[in-house]
């Protein structure tokens, strides 16, 4: 989800409300403590140079209850960073610590904004030398040369 995005949606809500990808709730008394962009220079296993760029938003379980965050506030928050910090509109990573501080992507789906998990992947196989997933294919499905010995009716069995 980009920055737009939910700039969008957040004036329909009355609430707003994180949860987990497997349904667990972010405690409704959260706060967003930062929303800030973040720049990842870096090379990967294949030594090609490349560039992240994302808008960061970091929520904290405070303890806190008397408070909640609105949408408007929320949207104030946004609107100040761009303006302060000159931030683009990126894609949303999420840092929530849970067990332990995690990233996740964000979607929404109808009511939540839901904190997806990300996973870890090789930007350069050919270089690693990974192979790519075979094709799996039905036997049934191969096309058999009438005049070899081995099909079927040959008699070769």
């Amino acid at each position: 989800m980009k920055l737009s995005d939910i700039k969008n949606i957040l004036p329909a809500l009355e609430n707003v409300e994180f949860q987990l990808e497997n349904g667990k709730l972010v405690p409704e008394h959260f706060h967003v403590t930062e929303v800030g962009m973040v720049t990842k220079n870096f090379i990967d296993c294949g030594g090609t140079i490349r560039k992240e760029e994302r808008v960061n938003f970091q929520l904290w379980d405070a303890d806190d209850y008397e408070h909640r965050l609105k949408p408007g506030k929320l949207l104030h928050i946004i609107n100040l960073s761009e303006e302060k910090l000159g931030i683009g509109d990126f894609e949303i990573e999420v840092e929530y610590q849970d067990q332990t501080i995690g990233k996740y992507d964000l979607e929404f789906n109808g009511k939540n904004f839901v904190l997806k998990n990300k996973v870890t992947a090789c930007l350069a196989n050919e270089a690693c030398g990974i192979p790519q997933e075979k094709q799996k294919i039905s036997l049934s499905e191969l096309k058999t040369d009438q005049n070899s010995c081995c099909t079927p009716d040959s008699g070769c069995c």
